[in-house]
């Protein structure tokens, strides 16, 4: 898991920048949308889209926004066709990538991606090439400047959680997938605000990387997260702490 948390600090540092500029809204909007579509417009019974609602929330999106999204995907709205794919690729050293989209032109998104990869030294792959080593967990964070660390893994093992790991600024709850909304109910209960949740894809072994090689690899995979239709991107890349500041304050 050690990849997947050094790039997800770096994930966060950079979603606060994309909300600067609107980025994050536009990312929000077509996850609701589709997790509208895909399942139905009431967030009670749809999972995915309850989810997607309170990430939006938690980014200050306009209720509006939030309710057009919806009626967009449910087809009570006129709007784009965006379909949920993912892709597997390689990046230097062979470290694996994963790449979540959502796109209404999968020719545009492929072209875009195999273009940003052979340009920072990485290329697509098979399907199936690089998934068999990613797992999905759920993972929820809460704002560590608010919460004794011991209080808050307290909390969270009581609220049936797998862990508590404190990452940056914030502590990342995992839990199993299918306790990943009984586990936020159960922290909101306990008085723990939830600054965000999603379930995401976690390496299970992964590749040390260095030097030239990791400065390659995280300009890549910044790249990719600055494609439009990118979603989410996961990695099983391992980066010593010092280098990853060091590289990530030149960024």
């Amino acid at each position: 898991m050690a990849g997947h948390s050094k790039w997800s600090q770096i994930k966060r540092k950079k979603a606060a920048e994309d909300s600067k500029r609107g980025r994050l809204f536009g990312k929000l909007i077509r996850e609701i949308t589709v997790a509208a579509r895909e399942g139905g417009g009431d967030p009670d019974g749809n999972p995915w889209l309850r989810t997607a609602i309170e990430n939006a929330k938690a980014a200050n999106m306009p209720k509006e926004n939030i309710e057009k999204a919806i009626l967009r995907g449910t087809g009570e709205l006129p709007g784009v066709a965006y379909e949920d794919v993912t892709y597997e690729a390689y990046g230097p050293a062979a470290v694996a990538i994963l790449i979540q989209a959502v796109t209404d032109n999968t020719n545009r998104t492929v072209a875009d991606l195999r273009r940003t990869l052979e340009k920072h030294g990485g290329s697509l792959g098979s399907t199936g090439s690089v998934a068999w080593n990613f797992e999905r967990v759920g993972e929820i964070l809460v704002d560590a400047s608010r919460y004794d660390e011991d209080v808050a893994f307290e909390a969270a093992l009581e609220a049936g959680a797998e862990d508590l790991r404190s990452e940056g600024d914030a502590y990342v709850v995992t839990t199993d997938p299918s306790s990943f909304h009984a586990v936020q109910d159960r922290l909101r209960n306990r008085g723990l605000e939830i600054k965000e949740a999603h379930l995401a894809m976690v390496s299970k072994t992964t590749v040390s990387v260095e030097g030239r090689e990791a400065e390659q690899l995280l300009t890549l995979l910044e790249s990719l997260e600055d494609l439009d239709d990118v979603q989410n991107i996961y990695s099983n890349l391992d980066i010593d702490e010092a280098l990853l500041a060091d590289l990530a304050g030149s960024g």
